[in-house]
């Protein structure tokens, strides 16, 4: 792109230095000089974040890759989720000792340097191996183009939803003749059902598990409903905010009415709740397994389009190609050959809960068959996401520092009307800001699809 590639030492200063290379160390990036494993002429290094029932998911996949394709040695790592994840792949690839394979959020992939901390994909070598932008939504592959270069192939969506118990649901007569939630179209509406639904849950028990005190949580539903109503955050060269602060203080005065009136309590174990009878919790699809493994009878559906038009917070997994100086090769091809499999083989994935990107899964019949995941599926046609900014993304600095302001409007601490107008604030200073990575405002970083 232009710019050379940044080394260790101006990265450190970017991140922090000292306190970021002290607190990870290198020992993990190197590449180490252990055998192939039998049979294989080719090993592919891998870094993922997977732990919990996706890393379980992940293991057996790879597991899978590796009987199916003995000729690659997959040699995978499972780092910390988050920051630290994101800090040590940066600190590899800007060393020259990045894996040859990684994954990523795909709202973190602006802000990671593409061209100089990430290698763009080759698409006619995922089309040998039978991946192509025609298998995905339109949207989703749009957001991983940078500059006209395909950075990340994504691999799922994963979504905020409105989980709800059917047995409190019938008891309360919010349940449909197809067994499913009542539809809502408006805020008016969407109480009205949280007033039947709490005249029928159990003593002690808040009828919506909201978070209202996590900032991350807090954030995405306003990303959600604030999409609903058709805000924006910056303009298309991303030069000017054209946040709406009116916009925002609906979503605000709704949010807080939920703490307010009584429907949501503070701190609660908004799973544990749902669980124990709560009606409702709004939770990201990777609950499916433990509400599933509770052998609760409940559904879930994209969060309500109160505001008129539907849209659920999104975000995806996907694979990225970490710099390499010397890419290409047999371990090149590899990384393509493993990453297209797994996102062409994603049915076990999908049991996590995930919405497959591969959109030629969603039309199989195993997949019709995975409840409640075929009643939110739709939610790949109305994704709410964060601006493609280098700033954005799963635990970035815009949730980092817009995502407090939202729940201090939640919390009561501030009133809707400050609270949207410190965060058309924050975002305007946002815009100024420098990205650690390549020294350059969003305005120059070029995330032109």
């Amino acid at each position: 792109m232009g710019r050379p590639d940044l080394n260790r030492r101006q990265l450190l200063g970017g991140l922090g230095g000292l306190l970021v290379a002290g607190s990870f160390g290198f020992a993990a990036l190197g590449t180490g000089a252990d055998a192939l494993a039998a049979g294989a002429r080719t090993r592919v290094r891998y870094w993922n974040l997977f732990s919990g029932g996706d890393g379980y998911n992940m293991i057996a996949m790879l597991d899978s890759f590796r009987k199916d394709n003995p000729d690659i040695d997959v040699k995978d790592s499972t780092l910390q989720w988050g920051s630290p994840f994101y800090t040590k792949l940066a600190m590899a690839a800007a060393g020259n000792r990045a894996p040859d394979l990684g994954v990523m959020h795909l709202g973190r992939v602006t802000g990671f340097a593409p061209g100089r901390l990430l290698d763009p994909w080759d698409v006619g070598l995922l089309a040998k191996y039978g991946v192509r932008e025609g298998d995905f939504n339109p949207v989703l592959w749009k957001r991983a183009v940078i500059d006209g270069k395909l950075y990340a192939l994504p691999l799922d969506i994963h979504v905020q939803l409105c989980f709800y118990r059917k047995d409190v649901l019938k008891k309360a007569g919010l349940l449909g003749a197809d067994g499913r939630m009542v539809p809502v179209t408006s805020t008016d509406e969407w109480f009205d059902v949280l007033k039947e639904a709490k005249k029928a849950t159990k003593k002690g028990l808040q009828t919506l598990g909201l978070h209202a005190n996590d900032q991350n949580f807090m954030w995405w539903f306003f990303v959600a409903f604030y999409t609903q109503l058709g805000g924006t955050f910056f303009n298309a060269a991303d030069t000017e905010v054209t946040f709406d602060t009116d916009k925002a203080v609906q979503v605000l005065e709704f949010l807080r009415r939920h703490v307010t009136d009584g429907y949501s309590t503070a701190g609660a174990a908004d799973g544990e709740q749902f669980i124990n009878g709560a009606p409702f919790t709004w939770e990201g699809n990777w609950s499916v397994p433990v509400f599933s493994g509770a052998k609760l009878d409940y559904g879930a559906t994209p969060l309500p389009p109160v505001f008129g038009r539907q849209a659920t917070h999104a975000e995806s997994h996907s694979f990225v190609l970490p710099h390499q100086s010397d890419r290409g090769g047999a371990t090149n091809e590899g990384a393509h050959r493993l990453a297209a499999y797994v996102v062409k083989h994603a049915r076990q994935w999908a049991a996590g809960g995930h919405i497959p990107a591969y959109t030629p899964t969603l039309s199989t019949a195993a997949y019709k068959k995975l409840s409640p995941q075929n009643e939110y599926v739709s939610a790949m046609d109305h994704q709410a996401t964060e601006p493609k900014v280098w700033f954005a993304g799963s635990t970035g600095i815009l949730a980092q520092r817009v995502g407090p302001v939202v729940v201090s409007a939640s919390m009561g601490s501030a009133e809707p009307e400050s609270a949207a107008r410190r965060m058309k604030s924050t975002l305007a200073h946002l815009l100024t800001m420098k990205n650690p990575m390549d020294g350059r405002t969003a305005a120059q970083g070029g995330a032109v699809a």
